[in-house]
């Protein structure tokens, strides 16, 4: 499943990050990596998610969130 599908008030684990080297470093430096828990807290617009990351919050557009493959977490926040 891709983070594009995911559904709000939902955690995941990232599984995969097929993105452009830069973008996939970018956000492996702010700590997206594989296995990383991601919690879904809302949707805005046209596939903008805002997800918590690491105790923080970011927004992510559709090109990026379609390239990042997740599991459901069970009871991870």
């Amino acid at each position: 499943m891709q983070l594009s599908e995911a559904k709000t008030g939902h955690s995941y684990i990232v599984e995969t990050i097929d993105l452009p080297f830069e973008m996939q470093r970018h956000l492996e430096a702010l700590g997206m990596t594989d296995k990383t828990p991601v919690s879904v807290l809302n949707r805005k617009g046209k596939g903008i998610l805002i997800i918590k990351l690491r105790g923080t919050r970011f927004a992510l557009g559709y090109n990026v969130t379609k390239n990042i493959g997740v599991s459901e977490a069970d009871g991870c926040e």
